[in-house]
């Protein structure tokens, strides 16, 4: 995996972190997919320098990888689960293969259960997110759920509407995620609303 920022006259420059500060753009190289995302304040004419870069990178490519756009506060999908190591930063001198596939294991979760322990937070979301897999609810089930989480949380005063969930819906249906990643991500934004409305 590599970070690239592009400048405001479109050099691309590699960084080991992203900051994803409002008038920063990134592409994120995970080899089979080119993440492109965009602050908020960056403009048009900044973003189609950085399209014609990215589009130039994947007709490089022997086999062309996916090509995913991101708005700063609209991430969505497999990005949302990257997010976190990016800002921290990738290790200095050391290649990062592309993250395996999320497999949910609970064993040690119900050992610690069974032995009278409390899970901690990864648990819980790990139970969850288990349990969550096996209601053998359909791939477009998913989307639907955490595009309806992550809509509340983004605008907790507002309920979203249909057309809002159908959009965000569409961009997760298209993203890299697989199904327990969904999983995953549905059991941890549930949390994170959860532990706000306790706040």
């Amino acid at each position: 995996m590599q970070i690239f920022s592009l400048s405001d006259k479109g050099k691309l420059t590699k960084v080991k972190k992203a900051n994803f500060a409002e008038n920063r753009v990134f592409i994120i190289d995970d080899y089979k997919t080119l993440y492109l995302w965009f602050g908020v304040k960056v403009s048009k004419k900044r973003k189609d320098l950085a399209l014609k870069k990215i589009n130039n990178i994947k007709d490089k490519r022997e086999t062309p990888p996916l090509i995913q756009i991101l708005n700063q506060n609209k991430e969505y999908g497999a990005f949302l689960a990257m997010m976190e190591i990016l800002k921290k930063g990738l290790p200095q001198n050391e290649v990062i293969d592309r993250r395996p596939e999320l497999e949910l294991e609970i064993e040690d979760t119900v050992e610690l259960i069974e032995a009278g322990l409390d899970p901690d937070l990864e648990a819980e979301i790990n139970m969850t997110a288990f349990n969550l897999s096996q209601e053998k609810k359909t791939y477009e089930d998913l989307c639907e759920i955490l595009a309806e989480i992550q809509l509340s949380l983004l605008n907790p005063k507002g309920k979203p509407s249909q057309e809002q969930i159908k959009k965000k819906t569409k961009e997760i249906y298209e993203s890299s995620s697989t199904y327990e990643e969904l999983c995953w991500l549905i059991a941890e934004l549930s949390k994170l609303k959860e532990n706000k409305a306790l706040s």
